[in-house]
């Protein structure tokens, strides 16, 4: 069985484990207590949040960067590799079932499946000894993971999607796309890009297994709960790959971004700024981490998406409470995207994008 990853964890990100950044420098020398001049914060202050992206420099893309951020091919790399373990290896031997369920309008029925790792399990994480090194949490709690697997028949019909219907609604505009599909999700907010070339598997050989790299960090799924429950939002980190002609995989990682300008929600811009009442709200951050794999099967004929995620929805709702009605909320995404799916077919916006 592999070892767990210290990526792939909902312990969040912190902005000096990830990739350098320019929006990132003014908040990491900040957090570091260093001196930043009067000139270059208003240099980063002047960064517009809706535009930001940080090209990446293949000449020596797996140098450490000067600030110790990791190098942002390696850690693409890492997340990705980790993400393909877990899915095909990991989930199968370690997950035990839960249920299946149906999920109208999808024809398909959704199995679903559960793992709790332990405090003690997690305690034994090499945090600092990995490809990309991170500094060990002060407390570690353990994760309950919940995962579903469902198979569609790869044709354009109600209930079912072909592969470049799955690909435009999971892989392209992962974020914006779940927004749109999912009715809780009031706002996506994207924060931060970090541009990866085009054909990245022609100049590195190490990438051969991977094509189409996106990594965003999008300050995304703005939720709304059932009244007395605050809205939450849940900041992630976004990658996205195909690891082959009919298979991608979609990793999204917990990332604390409260200090930087560029957020909208964690630091409180949107108390002033946002655009309606529900946007002004003060929300709870949460956290989550989930990974998407999705494969086309030749001799079936079949799709079969797998999805895993393990969360903190955070607040006064405990724990035990919130287990209760993750299975179901998982479950309901197959038939929201399928719906989702037939209303664009419907409407040929899927012909270009698709």
């Amino acid at each position: 069985m592999a070892t767990l990853s210290n990526l792939l964890r909902l312990v969040p990100l912190q902005l000096a484990e990830l990739p350098s950044h320019p929006a990132l420098k003014l908040s990491m020398h900040q957090e570091r207590g260093r001196e930043t001049s009067r000139a270059s914060e208003t240099q980063l202050q002047s960064i517009d949040p809706q535009t930001t992206t940080q090209t990446l420099n293949v000449s020596e893309p797996h140098t450490p960067e000067v600030d110790g951020c990791p190098p942002i091919l390696s850690f693409i790399k890492a997340i990705l590799d980790d993400a393909v373990v877990f899915i095909d290896d990991t989930l199968p031997t370690t997950f035990g079932p839960h249920s299946i369920k149906s999920s109208t309008p999808a024809k398909t029925r959704v199995e679903l499946l559960q793992r709790k790792i332990s405090a003690k399990e997690l305690s034994k994480v090499d945090w600092q000894g990995s490809k990309i090194p991170r500094n060990p949490p002060d407390n570690v709690a353990s994760e309950a993971w919940y995962a579903r697997r469902s198979c569609h028949v790869n044709d354009q019909a109600k209930g079912s999607a072909n592969f470049s219907e799955f690909d435009y609604g999971l892989r392209i505009d992962h974020c914006q796309h779940e927004g749109d599909y999912t009715p809780e999700v009031y706002d996506t907010f994207k924060v931060l890009d970090w541009r990866i070339p085009d054909a990245l598997d022609k100049v590195e050989s190490d990438f051969a297994d991977y094509q189409n790299i996106t990594m965003s960090t999008v300050f995304e799924m703005c939720h709304k709960l059932p009244f007395p429950l605050s809205t939450r939002v849940f900041p992630v980190l976004v990658i996205t790959a195909t690891t082959g002609e009919q298979d991608f995989i979609v990793v999204q990682l917990p990332v604390e971004i409260g200090t930087i300008q560029e957020a909208f929600y964690s630091n409180g811009r949107n108390l002033k700024e946002g655009s309606s009442a529900l946007k002004r709200k003060r929300p709870i951050l949460g956290k989550y981490t989930s990974i998407e794999r999705c494969v086309l099967r030749p001799i079936s004929n079949e799709i079969e998406w797998t999805m895993a995620t393990t969360s903190d929805a955070k607040g006064w709702l405990p724990m035990w409470m919130q287990k209760l009605g993750v299975p179901g909320a998982v479950a309901k995404d197959v038939g929201f995207l399928m719906d989702w799916i037939r209303e664009k077919r419907k409407a040929g916006a899927l012909e270009e994008g698709a």
